[in-house]
């Protein structure tokens, strides 16, 4: 049996599922933790993949990295790292997020490389360490991303760094449409160039590792959970980990000059639209604490409350928010009464108020003309009770959820099987899904425009 092996180097930890290259038959899993921060030195993602892996890429033929977007790892000439890598979820660079978009233009800035520069991408964070860290800045000669340096350190530090177009469509300085960096802008932000990675195809190798095993070109988080899922066209996928993201495969690439629908590449040459919110499972997580009770009580509270909690609205802006881009708004609880003010009514609108900001997702993409026929939901929020059941009357499709699994790492090791393979598609590894209960269309429409009407009235959003 020939194996491969996918490493997901996400927020919160390194996980390694090993494969088999025909099928995709789980065979053996592993992860260890990250620090909970914002910013982390990249050795301790070496350290994390190191024990996560023990001996099990010693056995495998091929593997790849599947990494958190948007983080900013700056070397220096000698290829050492300069300062802690900056992770998608610092919003320290949102004022200058902010001074890009004003000096370029929102449209300009959309049609160049598909996205409108928030705090989480990396051309944002290069303009913060200029500005603010001068010393660091003038040390810097590359900049690279979470999965591209992980690659870069499996294949010996020997060769030049790659990586792919899906996670390249995240740094705000590479164009989907094109296929080509955007130096002028790299330039603008940093005040000078820096070296970057070359792009693979998709199905390009990096290299090998000491042991022998090719290691494919690896890609971004969302872009290797689509490889996973095999997406269709009018397929959506709504993740509820850490943060939320919507996102689908398309066929063409996409420039909203709005700024809430991201623009990137996908991992198969195809284009990945993707808007996120920071605030997803943690809201049901921070409920769950200020009520003192688990996650399944939560769930048992949420559902014997009615739809719409009564009037009762949660904004769920915890940790500032991407989309809207508000990343210094806080939550807001609006509607409480004397009849709403119960335990159960609270975990209801923290459900709502969660899903509520996936499904302004959903018409997000609707309104660039992707087609959405069914959401697929998955993420550890997926297997909530109340997640599940208010689910489908908030999108207003059909809505299944796959089976669970690590998807970041399961695609990225289809996408190590593909290489190996050298074939025009990845190999066939199917995903079976549950289909959840139709919704209440009317239901869901009411408590969307309670949301709504909150939204506007407290933040001035919609």
């Amino acid at each position: 049996m020939t194996t491969v092996a996918g490493i997901d180097c996400s927020t919160q930890s390194t996980k390694v599922v090993v494969c088999d290259a025909e099928s995709g038959q789980v065979l053996d899993t592993a992860q260890a933790p990250h620090p909970d921060t914002t910013e982390v030195d990249p050795e301790v993602w070496w350290a994390a993949l190191r024990s996560a892996a023990g001996d099990r890429l010693e056995r495998v033929a091929a593997l790849a990295v599947g990494g958190q977007q948007h983080g900013m790892v700056v070397l220096d000439e000698a290829g050492e790292v300069v300062r802690p890598a900056l992770l998608w979820n610092d919003t320290r660079s949102a004022g200058a997020a902010a001074d890009l978009v004003a000096e370029v233009g929102a449209d300009v800035w959309a049609q160049a490389v598909g996205s409108v520069p928030v705090a989480s991408f990396t051309v944002t964070k290069l303009r913060w360490l200029a500005t603010h860290e001068p010393e660091s800045a003038a040390r810097a000669h590359r900049v690279l991303l979470p999965h591209d340096w992980l690659t870069w350190r499996l294949t010996g530090r020997g060769d030049e760094p790659v990586t792919d177009r899906g996670d390249a469509s995240g740094t705000g300085y590479w164009s989907p449409a094109t296929g080509e960096y955007r130096m002028d802008l790299l330039t603008r932000a940093f005040g000078r160039p820096l070296a970057v990675p070359r792009v693979l195809g998709p199905s390009e190798p990096a290299g090998v590792t000491g042991t022998g095993a090719l290691v494919a070109a690896g890609t971004g988080d969302n872009m290797a959970a689509a490889l996973t899922l095999g997406l269709a066209p009018g397929d959506v996928v709504v993740s509820i980990g850490t943060s939320g993201t919507v996102f689908a495969v398309h066929s063409a690439p996409t420039a909203d000059p709005t700024g809430i629908v991201a623009g990137f590449a996908d991992a198969t040459g195809r284009y990945l639209p993707l808007l996120c919110t920071l605030n997803a499972a943690r809201v049901l997580d921070a409920a769950a604490a200020l009520l003192r009770v688990s996650h399944a009580e939560l769930d048992d509270l949420a559902l014997r409350a009615p739809a719409g909690a009564g009037g009762l609205v949660l904004l769920p802006y915890l940790d500032g928010e991407r989309t809207p881009n508000l990343p210094d708004a806080t939550g807001a609880l609006h509607g409480l009464t004397r009849a709403t003010m119960t335990p159960a009514h609270l975990a209801r609108a923290a459900v709502e108020g969660m899903l509520c900001g996936l499904a302004d997702g959903v018409d997000a993409l609707r309104a660039l003309g992707i087609p959405v026929h069914r959401v697929l939901l998955i993420g550890g929020g997926s297997r909530s009770a109340a997640v599940r059941a208010i689910a489908p009357d908030l999108f207003g499709v059909p809505v299944v959820v796959p089976r669970p699994g690590e998807y970041v790492a399961l695609g990225a090791a289809r996408q190590a099987a593909w290489a190996l393979a050298g074939t025009p598609q990845p190999p066939a590894w199917p995903v079976p899904a549950e289909a959840l209960p139709p919704g209440d269309e009317a239901r869901g429409r009411m408590v969307r425009q309670r949301y709504a009407e909150i939204a506007r009235s407290v933040l001035a959003v919609g």
